[in-house]
This record gives C-alpha cells, structure tokens and sequence, in this order.
C-alpha cells in the first residue's frame, strides 16, 4: 500500500481527470470512492465536481464514513465557476476537520458543464493538478 491515496467523485469525467493526473504525478492509483480509507494513507487527496454547490453524494458518504484522525487532507475540483467550487471545498473542509483531519490546500479548475468551458479540463489545468501535488507534497 501507499502513504498517498487519491480519491474522486466525478459524474462526467471533469475531475476524474484531474484525479488521474494528480495519481500519476503521486505515483499511485485512484481509490475505489465506494471503498474505505486504507489505513496507512497519510496524504489523501479528495475530489468531486461541484453539484448545486455541493461535493457529490459518494464524496459526502465516503468523508462521513472515513476516520482522518492524523491525516492530511489535499482537496480538488472541477465546476462551472469558481464561487461554486470554493463554497462546495469548504464544505468538504469543514467535514474532514470534523473527522479529525488536516487540510493541506485546495486546486480548482473549471470543467466543461453543459456549453460553458469548453475544452477543460485542459491541459495547462492538468500541468497545474500535478504542481499542486508537488507542492502539497513538499509540505508534508
């Protein structure tokens, strides 16, 4: 197992993608969202696409579920707009501190929804998914 863990709950693909880049940059695999919190995760990265201003209902279930009592917690997202994101983070935030966690930063890129950004995630968003890793990481 890996001390770094990557989830993401991701409708249309937007975040998924940004969860594959931050894996591959992490050197590890996305976590089954479905699944539990490997114990020997340290730094776990937690996604979602941004729906009505909230994290998914996987995303949601699986932090409630989880015990982040010592870990350190990196969020990211994709939406239509930034206010969206930043508001749905927080409360992905909120609950990790709840469960005992430590958050480590956040990263938002938009995601294509509906006629609206188009094209993204692209690939300068991607580029900056894996420095966020790398950045996060060095605070560890």
């Amino acid at each position: 197992m890996s001390e770094i863990s990557v989830f993401v709950d991701s409708r249309g693909g937007n975040t998924k993608k940004v969860a594959e880049a931050i894996a591959t940059e992490a050197g590890v695999s996305i976590g089954d969202i479905n699944g539990t919190l490997p114990e020997d995760a340290k730094i776990v990265f937690l996604g979602s696409g941004t729906y009505g201003g909230k994290p998914g209902d996987a995303m949601t279930k699986f932090i409630s579920a989880g015990n982040f009592t010592g870990r350190k917690v990196a969020l990211f997202a994709t939406s239509g707009g930034a206010e969206g994101a930043k508001n749905m983070m927080s409360i992905m935030a909120d609950a990790v501190i709840q469960k005992g966690g430590t958050i480590l930063g956040d990263y938002h890129c938009r995601g294509k929804f509906l006629l609206t950004n188009r094209g993204h995630p692209n690939q300068e968003d991607l580029e900056n998914a894996k420095k966020f890793v790398r950045e996060t990481l060095a605070k560890k």
